[in-house]
């Protein structure tokens, strides 16, 4: 493995993200970064890089998922790593999380997403680098460049492995039906919809499908799954409706309150998704694919300035 001293970038950890950074570094092969994190008694902390990092490109691995120590820890990462001289501070967020709130959706809110965004651009960043945002257009938040990277890279050949008769891909709502969509298209297979209505957030009132998924095998895609409400309820009524098994892919596993036990005892044959957020708790259904690979080969293009598109499959 190749000391950080004669690579020309250098890869660190978020305190939450360490178990992905290290899975990258391995692809790269390279070492790891050396950095703390002191906490002070009343909850604050501080950010030290360890060993210099002066001309580097650094790229720093951290998802923003709850609680907020993740993000405030990634903006003291990027202000230490600018002021210690670094050549170019990258984000290596993999789930860039705040990202549901896009849009004023009621009055009196605020739009959590952009804020995140210009906090990371007053801090410093030079690129961020993610996968799956909740929409597309929050890539225009940011000033720097975006590097939007597609779980269906991983995810695509998985499917494909399964080797699927009279396959339907499915979307629990009608906001992921682009996604699901383009799976469809690449699979040459059908699309089907679910509609659902909400009484308030995370708490769905009505669901109906839209399309045929009598002795299909269903897949349900989503870019995230929370409480798991919504997708086991989808799951649920595609069984109702004569689906030979129903399984669920998600970009992000967010996996919040009771979001294991309603996927262990709903009518899904498996939950998949990426270790872009950690997952700790037993669930026999869930499974995890890393993107670690994914994410190894895009620092490597960026430092070799190659096309990162083309390593899409989607």
């Amino acid at each position: 493995m190749e000391t950080n001293e004669k690579k020309p970038f250098m890869v660190f950890a978020g305190t939450s993200t360490r178990y992905l950074a290290e899975k990258i570094c391995a692809s790269l092969g390279c070492e790891l970064g050396k950095m703390s994190v002191t906490r002070f008694a009343d909850g604050e902390f501080e950010v030290c890089f360890e060993e210099s990092i002066r001309g580097k490109d650094v790229f720093l691995v951290q998802s923003t998922f709850p609680n907020a120590d993740n993000l405030m820890e990634l903006l003291l990462m990027v202000d230490a790593a600018k002021r210690a001289s670094a050549r170019t501070v990258n984000a290596v967020v993999p789930y860039f999380g705040w990202a549901r709130q896009d849009r004023k959706s009621k009055p009196r809110v605020s739009i959590a997403a952009k804020l995140v965004a210009d906090m990371l651009s007053v801090a410093g960043i030079t690129r961020l680098l993610t996968m799956d945002l909740h929409a597309d257009q929050e890539q225009g938040f940011f000033n720097v460049p975006v590097d939007h990277l597609y779980a269906s890279t991983v995810m695509l050949p998985y499917i494909q492995s399964l080797q699927l008769e009279n396959l339907v891909i499915a979307t629990p709502d009608v906001g992921g039906s682009k996604r699901a969509s383009t799976y469809a298209k690449y699979l040459d297979c059908p699309l089907v919809l679910c509609n659902k209505t909400r009484k308030k957030a995370n708490e769905v009132a009505h669901m109906d499908i839209i399309g045929d998924v009598k002795d299909a095998n269903v897949i349900l895609i989503d870019d995230m799954v929370d409480t798991a409400g919504t997708i086991t309820k989808a799951a649920d009524l595609m069984k109702e409706n004569g689906a030979r098994s129903v399984r669920a892919i998600a970009s992000h596993g967010v996996m919040s309150g009771p979001a294991s036990e309603r996927v262990q005892n709903s009518s899904l044959v498996e939950m998949v998704f990426t270790d872009s957020i950690p997952y700790s708790h037993a669930c026999d259904k869930v499974k995890q694919i890393s993107i670690a690979d994914m994410m190894a080969e895009t620092i490597r293009r960026i430092e070799e300035n190659r096309s990162i598109s083309s390593q899409y499959l989607i």
